[in-house]
């Protein structure tokens, strides 16, 4: 799995505050790590943005008119028609934009030829069916494998990306931020000139930031959403007439197989593809709140930027980073992490809405406190995170003898003490690691989870086996003090 290290993003990149992006209305990207949103196609048409709301969304149903036009024409596969309908449904990942799964770089897969051919047979399915909205491709990723939201997010990029570029042009005019002319060749072979600020953390030719609207962008486009389109559909009365009782069970479910009786029932004719169109175009068309930040995926890149600041802390440098150095910096990072959460209202990133906010959260505050306490005590010494909810959160390292993971967990984890009973010390040996902690943070739900991490580690001790040591942080919400 990927690590992230290094985060960089735009606005201290180019030393501008991150406050005139968001009165711009633009995501603030991280030129190195992927940010997990993705460019929703039915949000176009409620952008701010004349470029998105108006020309975006043109180009968008001119293009699959164009399509759809293709597959009607579509007598044999690999026909004219076929190859055309192919050549306008390759879409390669454009990793300008710094949007997707990348995580640990901005660099994608793409949509590859063998699932546009997939993707092409069923679209002309839908076609065939009498279907002419030009929605239906996006409204695939309900059931069609291979197409998620990165997918969905190439599509729309792919399209409407002269039309990004004339958000950027409008945008970048405004911004004291050095620019540079480019010729950006797409890899399905279009040609655009732009003048754009650079990322020199893409490797290869001279690669740009291209900016997005933050109003066009989502955790999941609606279309891959089940959870949003199942509560519209669950909603409205007209269509919870439409959508029988076998179908709503299986919408419950969704697994593998009910993805595919999905797709059996939205196929079996124009009505009951309309009534999924409908579901989705009755779902809450809202972008991502930047603000409220429901995953945790952008504050814990602001605070890896600006925490030392905000709450400077002083590192005692050991004199030699061996292991024993390691583990003590390692000490300290893990005591100021308690001190923010407990004492200075961290804990209040933890929560959204009055719940917590995701594991895979909590873990990225961690890496973002111990990687702005490293860079700014000027430490040779790295933290890294997983991309994901890995097994091995953070793992900090100085020569091979001086690795130390922390994993962070919630007390909400019904895993919990599973995973300090065999994945901790499983995961240590494998990255060959000589120390290691695990740290929960108790954030409601804990039972008697945390005897029972007590009893199991007392266990170890007495078989003589080597323990790792565990840390309880409250991390209930703080009603006084000031916020960080």
């Amino acid at each position: 799995m990927a690590k992230i290290k290094n985060p960089v993003l735009f606005s201290d990149h180019f030393g501008m505050d991150s406050q005139v992006l968001d009165a711009a209305g633009v995501l603030d990207p991280t030129l190195n790590v992927d940010t997990g949103l993705f460019i929703d196609p039915l949000l176009l048409e409620h952008s701010r943005h004349p470029e998105m709301q108006v020309d975006a969304r043109a180009t968008y149903e001119q293009h699959f008119t164009t399509v759809i036009k293709l597959l009607r024409g579509v007598k044999a596969p690999g026909d004219t028609a076929w190859r055309g309908a192919l050549r306008q449904l390759s879409f390669p990942e454009i990793k300008w934009t710094c949007l997707g799964y990348g995580a640990a770089s901005v660099s994608g897969s793409g949509s590859g030829s063998d699932m546009t051919g997939g993707y092409i047979d069923t679209a002309r399915q839908i076609v065939e069916l009498g279907v002419e909205d030009p929605d239906l491709f996006a409204a695939m990723a309900l059931f069609e494998e291979g197409v998620g939201p990165d997918r969905i997010s190439d599509m729309t990029t792919n399209v409407i990306f002269g039309d990004l570029l004339a958000f950027n042009h409008r945008v970048l005019a405004n911004l004291p931020i050095p620019r540079q002319a480019m010729t950006l060749r797409l890899r399905n072979g279009k040609t655009f000139e732009a003048v754009l600020p650079v990322n020199p953390y893409i490797s290869g030719p001279v690669a740009p930031v291209v900016l997005v609207p933050s109003d066009i962008l989502r955790d999941l486009p609606i279309a891959s959403d089940w959870h949003d389109v199942a509560d519209a559909a669950a909603k409205n009365a007209e269509l919870r007439l439409r959508v029988n009782d076998q179908i709503a069970r299986m919408w419950a479910v969704k697994s593998r197989q009910d993805k595919a009786e999905l797709k059996r029932w939205a196929l079996s004719g124009k009505s009951a593809f309309e009534t999924v169109l409908d579901m989705i175009h009755g779902a809450n068309p809202t972008a991502y709140d930047m603000a409220a930040d429901a995953l945790g995926e952008i504050i814990w890149r602001k605070l890896a930027a600006h925490l030392p600041e905000q709450v400077p802390f002083a590192l005692k440098v050991p004199p030699v980073m061996d292991l024993a150095g390691v583990v003590s910096v390692v000490d300290q990072i893990i005591e100021q992490f308690r001190f923010l959460i407990e004492d200075r209202r961290l804990s209040e990133e933890l929560y959204h809405a009055g719940s917590p906010r995701p594991e895979k959260a909590a873990q990225r505050l961690f890496f973002a406190v111990a990687y702005a306490y490293c860079k700014a005590n000027n430490l040779d010494l790295t933290p890294e995170a997983d991309t994901g909810n890995g097994p091995v959160d953070f793992k900090v390292s100085s020569g091979f003898s001086g690795r130390v993971i922390v994993e962070i967990k919630l007390s909400t984890n019904n895993k919990l003490v599973k995973g300090y009973t065999r994945q901790l010390d499983t995961y240590k040996t494998a990255e060959e690691t000589q120390k290691g902690y695990y740290v929960v943070l108790d954030v409601g739900g804990i039972g008697n989870k945390d005897q029972g991490l007590i009893a199991a580690k007392n266990e170890a001790g007495r078989r003589g086996e080597a323990v790792s040591p565990i840390i309880f942080i409250d991390g209930a919400r703080r009603l006084s003090a000031s916020k960080l």
